[in-house]
């Protein structure tokens, strides 16, 4: 039998931006329960957003059309059938679409190595608005993969 579903507390929306997503995206940035530094690099990173010459313009909408584009429709999960494991592409729920693209989002901003926290993450975000960047490629490649294990979708459970 399978476990339950489990309940999760609803995140209150930020403070400064009114919004689920940054709170989300302070949660992932924060590392060791750190939030005020966390909370600082993200506030500094939407500052750059919002004053950057080219294509910068709302910082919420842009996190949001950042997690649009970076957030994949479907994935590949391994499923074991007699004895051999296949790749059975499976379509991603919102939640854990928009969990995935703010982890790809992040990772690829802490990729940038010698530049400050927040200038990669107001890069990443702003080149994943424009649907471009490290995590919309990874995107493609999970669509790609599941593209090409579709013979196995029969699999799916």
């Amino acid at each position: 039998m399978r476990r339950p579903i489990k309940k999760r507390a609803a995140l209150r929306p930020d403070g400064t931006h009114n919004s689920v997503y940054v709170t989300r995206l302070i949660n992932y940035v924060m590392q060791r329960g750190q939030k005020e530094t966390a909370r600082g690099i993200v506030y500094k990173a939407f500052e750059i957003i919002k004053n950057a010459p080219e294509g910068g313009g709302e910082p919420v909408e842009v996190l949001e059309t950042a997690l649009r584009n970076a957030g994949p429709q479907m994935e590949v999960r391994s499923r074991r059938v007699g004895g051999a494991n296949y790749q059975v592409p499976r379509e991603v729920r919102p939640e854990r679409r928009t969990a995935l693209a703010l982890r790809w989002m992040i990772a690829a901003a802490r990729s940038h190595k010698g530049k400050p926290m927040a200038e990669a993450l107001a890069s990443e975000l702003m080149a994943a608005a424009k649907e471009q960047g490290v995590a919309v490629k990874k995107k493609e490649d999970t669509h790609r993969m599941a593209e090409a294990n579709r013979a196995f979708a029969h699999f799916a459970w």
